[in-house]
């Protein structure tokens, strides 16, 4: 039975993963649990119905201590990071935003397998991350990742030739005038259901030029070898494309447990994690390229990889800014690009990234500036 740790216990991954293992009691069993913990009953629930050992949370932590007497509760925005270094067998990193980061280093430092879904890890600080994490320590949670990483699995390393991210396009994949675009409209997305950050990441597509970054640290292949198409129908997953010509795809309905279940679980796979594709219903899949004029965070994303240092760290923290300010309606939609871009036009991103302190600091100084530019985007 396999002792797991859930990062992000009340967020759309955390609350999915708890799902799988509470369907699997012979395979897993949890022992600890985190969350931000603005939602102090959701965490009461989760805690007491896998009777967990530790408790991770920001706040509440006084009302949340009182409700689980036999419970460890540890309180203080670094309680994901000591409870990522706790013994077991998997830690799931289900934090949204680079806030995830320290929790990576943390369960990576213990010797923990890391089932990783805070791509901004990866993003901030891929150099420093891979550096401290031994072969397969890592599993990919994100779908495309976890595609390609099965995918990879039908080859040898040296005859990968190409990755190929596939993105849904979001909810504006067709629309031409971004001016009007509302909060509701960002969110409403047309096959995924996820969390307001990713959602809204996936409407401006920096979601894919995230995971660009992502892939790159992940599977140590040049940004040249990576591509992103758009496929609206968000069944494939992500492809690999070898050397002999031959494209392997991971091909499943667009929702996340297969994904979980495979970096809880891998090497093997869980039975019944979630319906297949149903091969006597017609398919229609469409793969297009994806226009980089009406969505240039695919692009300025690629370009601070290529850059590398501390500039994807600058892109990610100017983007979690603009992200806020567009949902707390202090920016348009469509200013949300040219936020991050100035700030990313603004910062040397030569800044070596060694430990985390270097990391905060880096994303510190691009969050101040991100602010500062707000005040000239504001509608």
């Amino acid at each position: 039975m396999r002792q797991v740790v859930v990062l992000g216990s009340t967020g759309s991954i955390g609350r999915q993963a708890l799902e799988i293992i509470e369907a699997n009691p012979d395979k897993f069993r949890v022992i600890a649990i985190t969350s931000a913990g603005t939602n102090p009953a959701q965490v009461i629930a989760q805690a007491k119905k896998f009777n967990v050992e530790y408790v991770g949370v920001v706040r509440n932590v006084d009302a949340i201590r009182e409700a689980l007497p036999n419970t460890k509760v540890i309180g203080g925005v670094f309680a994901s990071t000591e409870i990522a270094a706790i013994e077991c067998d998997v830690v799931l990193n289900g934090i949204t935003g680079s806030i995830g980061l320290g929790p990576t280093l943390s369960a990576l430092d213990a010797g923990n397998t890391l089932a990783l879904a805070n791509k901004e890890s990866l993003v901030a600080a891929g150099d420093l991350v891979m550096s401290k994490a031994r072969p397969h320590q890592i599993i990919p949670v994100d779908s495309e990742h976890s595609a390609i990483w099965q995918c990879a699995l039908a080859g040898k390393r040296e005859e990968i030739k190409k990755l190929v991210l596939t993105a849904s396009g979001g909810p504006f994949v067709d629309r031409v005038d971004l001016s009007t675009v509302t909060v509701a409209d960002a969110l409403n997305h047309p096959t995924w259901s996820m969390g307001n950050v990713v959602t809204i990441n996936s409407a401006t597509l920096v979601n894919k030029g995230l995971e660009i970054i992502e892939a790159h640290h992940l599977f140590a292949l040049p940004y040249s070898a990576i591509d992103a198409v758009i496929h609206r129908q968000s069944i494939v997953h992500s492809m690999v494309e070898f050397i002999d010509g031959a494209t392997i795809a991971q091909a499943s309905p667009p929702n996340m447990k297969g994904a979980i279940a495979y970096a809880l679980n891998f090497p093997q796979r869980l039975a019944g994690v979630t319906a297949a594709i149903d091969w006597k219903t017609p398919q229609n899949w469409s793969f297009e390229p994806i226009d980089m004029k009406r969505f240039p965070a695919v692009g300025l994303a690629r370009h601070c990889g290529e850059i590398g240092g501390s500039t994807p760290a600058v892109f990610n923290a100017a983007n979690e800014v603009a992200i806020a300010a567009f949902i707390s309606e202090k920016i348009a939609f469509a200013s949300i690009i040219p936020l991050i871009e100035a700030v990313v036009g603004a910062v040397d991103g030569a800044s070596s990234m060694r430990d985390l302190a270097d990391v905060s600091l880096v994303e510190d100084n691009a969050r101040a500036l991100a602010h500062e530019h707000l005040l000239r985007l504001a509608p």
